[in-house]
C-alpha cells in the first residue's frame, strides 16, 4: 500500500515538474492556465484510476492536481476540473456515505475554491502558500471525517495500518501542496527577477544609446575615458577638431585604446595633460586653444560614481569658436563703423562749408589767374572735389534713417549704368560684357543705393586691372537667392589682405580712402543681402553680391 501510496504522490506533483519544463523551455506565463488545466487534469485522472482502498474507500492524491490547477488556472479551468472530477467520480460513488460526502464536496469546496481563485495572483508567495495549505487542510479534515464516519458506519475497527495510511495521505497532501506551491513560486520569483535583470538591461543599454546618440549628434568634440584611461565614448566630430593621429582618423579602434597613444605630439599633449588633470580628480577647467586661424574652447570634466564619489573617467570637450571670434571682429567692425558714423556726423557741417566756400574762391581767382596757372587751380579743386567725396562716403556710412524701398528690377538698373561703364570701359582700353539671366523677379530696393554699390564695385574691378583686360558682369536667379557677380582679371588680392577688406579705411589703392567696400556692405545688408569675395592672384578677382528673396519679401 506504501508503493501505491508513493506513486500517487509523484503522479499528483507531475504538473509542477513539468511546468517547469515547459517554462524553461517558453519563458513566459501567457499559456499557463491552459497548461496548467490539461496536466492538472490528467494527473487527477490517473491518480483516480490508480487509487487504493481502504476498507472500499479510495484513498488517492486527486485534490492536490485538483486544487493547484484551479489556483493557477483560475475559475474557467476550475469549472473544467470539477466538470472532469464530476464525470469520473461518480461512477465509482458506491454508497450513499459516498455520494453525500461527495455531493457536500462539491456544494462547499468548489465555492470556496473559486473565490480563493480570485485573488490568488494578486497575493505574495508566503500568503499563497498559506492560503493554498488553509483550503487543503480544510479539504483533509473533511475527508478524514467522511472516512471516520465510513469506517463507523460499516463497523470496522481502526487498525494500526489504517492510522497510518491516513496519516501519511494527509500529511503528504499537505506537503505536496505546500511544496508545488512553493516550486511554481520559485520560478515565478526567478523570471521576475529575470525580467527585472533584463529590463534594467535595455534600459541601460538604450540610456547607453541615448547618450551615444547625444555625443554623435552635438556640434562639440567629445572624447570620454574610464578610470584606466581607455576611451569609452567619442564622435566624428572630435576626430576632425582633435588633433589624432592619421591611423585612427575613419577608424573605429578608438575604442578601447589608451588615450595618449591616438593624439599627435604638439597640440595633442594639451588634450593628454587635461585629461590626466580631470582623471586625477582636479576641478573642470576651460581653457582656449588657438590653432592658425582655428580657435577651440577645451573643457575638462571629471567622472565619478554616484555613490561613492570615487573618479570613475574623464570627459574632454572640444567647442568650435572660431565663428564666435569671427563675430567679436565683426562687432569691432561695426564699432569702427559707428565711430566713423560719430565722426562724419560732427565735422560734415564743420568742414563741407567752409571747403564749399574755398572752392568757390578758387574758381573765382582761376578766371583772374594767368593761363600758366590753370593746372595748380585744376589740381587744387580736384583735391577739394576728393575731400567732399570722402566725406560724403562718411554720411553714408553713418546714415541710420529708414530706406524707402519699392519693388524694381535689378536688370533695369545695371542696363541703365551700362552705357555710363562703357564709356569708362573705352577711356581705359578694356572690354564690358554683361550677361543677365532671364525671369529675374522684382526685388524690394532703394534704386539710389542699389546704383552706387552697383558703380563701386564695377569701378573698382576696372582700377584693378589697369589699360586692358575684360570685366564681365552677370545674374543669376538660384531657386531663393538672387546673386549679382562682378568679375575682373586684375591682379587679384593676397590672402592675408583679405579679412581686412571691409574694414573702414583699409585699401589696396594709394590713393583710396578704404571707405568704398565698407559702404558696399552696408548698403548690401540693409537690404539683406551679402557680399562674398573670390580671388585668384595674377588671374582676377569675382564679387558676389547675394540678395535672399525670402528675406527682401519679409521686409
Amino acid at each position: 500500500m506504501l508503493k501505491e501510496l508513493l506513486l500517487q504522490f509523484i503522479v499528483s506533483l507531475v504538473p509542477v515538474f513539468a511546468f517547469q519544463l515547459w517554462f524553461n523551455k517558453e519563458q513566459s506565463w501567457k499559456g499557463m492556465p491552459a497548461f496548467m488545466g490539461i496536466l492538472c487534469g490528467l494527473s487527477m485522472i490517473l491518480c483516480m484510476l490508480t487509487a487504493t482502498t481502504v476498507f472500499g474507500y479510495e484513498a488517492d492524491f486527486r485534490l492536490i492536481p485538483y486544487l493547484i490547477g484551479a489556483l493557477y488556472g483560475g475559475g474557467p479551468t476550475l469549472i473544467l476540473l470539477t466538470l472532469l472530477y464530476i464525470g469520473i467520480r461518480i461512477p465509482m460513488l458506491d454508497s450513499m456515505w459516498e455520494i453525500i460526502s461527495f455531493s457536500i464536496f462539491v456544494v462547499v469546496f468548489v465555492p470556496i475554491i473559486l473565490m480563493a481563485t480570485r485573488r490568488f495572483q494578486r497575493i505574495s508567495s508566503d500568503r499563497k502558500k498559506i492560503k493554498g495549505l488553509l483550503i487543503m487542510s480544510g479539504m483533509m479534515l473533511f475527508y478524514s471525517i467522511t472516512i471516520i464516519g465510513f469506517i463507523s458506519i460499516i463497523e470496522e475497527k481502526w487498525s494500526p495500518i489504517m492510522l497510518l495510511v491516513l496519516l501519511i495521505s494527509t500529511s503528504a497532501t499537505l506537503f505536496a501542496t505546500w511544496l508545488s506551491i512553493f516550486m511554481i513560486e520559485n520560478v515565478r520569483e526567478k523570471q521576475q527577477l529575470f525580467d527585472e535583470v533584463k529590463h534594467l538591461s535595455v534600459k541601460y543599454r538604450n540610456e547607453v544609446e541615448k547618450l551615444q546618440q547625444f555625443i554623435d549628434e552635438t556640434s562639440f568634440g567629445v572624447i570620454i575615458v574610464d578610470g584606466d584611461g581607455a576611451i569609452t565614448h567619442f564622435n566624428e566630430i572630435a576626430k576632425t577638431l582633435l588633433s589624432l593621429k592619421p591611423k585612427y582618423i575613419g577608424a573605429r579602434e578608438l575604442l578601447g585604446t589608451s588615450f595618449p597613444l591616438v593624439f599627435q605630439s604638439g597640440e595633442g599633449e594639451t588634450y593628454v595633460n587635461l585629461l590626466n588633470q580631470a582623471l586625477s580628480g582636479e576641478k573642470s577647467s576651460q581653457i582656449p586653444l588657438v590653432s592658425g586661424e582655428k580657435m577651440l574652447l577645451l573643457t575638462t570634466i571629471t567622472l565619478r560614481m554616484p555613490l561613492d564619489e570615487q573618479n570613475s573617467g574623464a570627459a574632454l570637450i572640444a567647442q568650435d569658436v572660431t565663428e564666435l571670434r569671427h563675430l567679436q571682429d565683426e562687432v569691432g567692425r561695426m564699432e569702427r563703423l559707428s565711430l566713423v558714423g560719430q565722426m562724419a556726423a560732427s565735422i560734415t557741417h564743420e568742414i563741407r562749408n567752409p571747403m564749399a566756400v574755398i572752392r568757390g574762391f578758387v574758381q573765382l581767382i582761376q578766371e583772374r589767374s594767368p593761363k600758366s596757372h590753370e593746372e595748380y587751380f585744376r589740381i587744387v579743386i580736384e583735391e577739394l572735389d576728393r575731400a567732399n567725396m570722402i566725406i560724403s562716403d562718411f554720411l553714408s556710412l553713418a546714415q541710420n534713417r529708414a530706406l524707402i524701398m519699392e519693388p524694381s528690377s535689378l536688370h533695369d538698373i545695371i542696363n541703365e549704368l551700362v552705357p555710363l561703364l562703357n564709356a569708362d570701359a573705352n577711356l581705359r582700353g578694356q572690354l564690358l560684357e554683361v550677361s543677365l539671366c532671364e525671369d529675374m523677379p522684382l526685388l524690394m530696393m532703394n534704386n539710389r543705393e542699389i546704383k552706387q554699390l552697383f558703380l563701386n564695385l564695377a569701378r573698382n574691378g576696372m582700377e584693378a586691372m589697369g589699360n586692358k583686360g575684360s570685366l564681365h558682369i552677370s545674374t543669376r536667379c538660384l531657386g531663393d537667392k538672387v546673386e549679382l557677380r562682378i568679375e575682373d582679371q586684375g591682379i587679384g588680392i593676397p590672402p592675408e589682405q583679405m579679412k581686412h577688406l571691409f574694414e573702414p579705411f583699409f585699401s589696396t589703392k594709394t590713393q583710396g580712402t578704404g571707405l568704398g567696400l565698407p559702404l558696399c556692405l552696408s548698403i548690401a545688408e540693409r537690404h539683406n543681402g551679402c557680399i562674398d569675395v573670390e580671388s585668384r592672384e595674377g588671374e582676377g578677382t569675382t564679387f558676389i553680391v547675394t540678395f535672399f528673396l525670402s528675406r527682401v519679401l519679409a521686409s
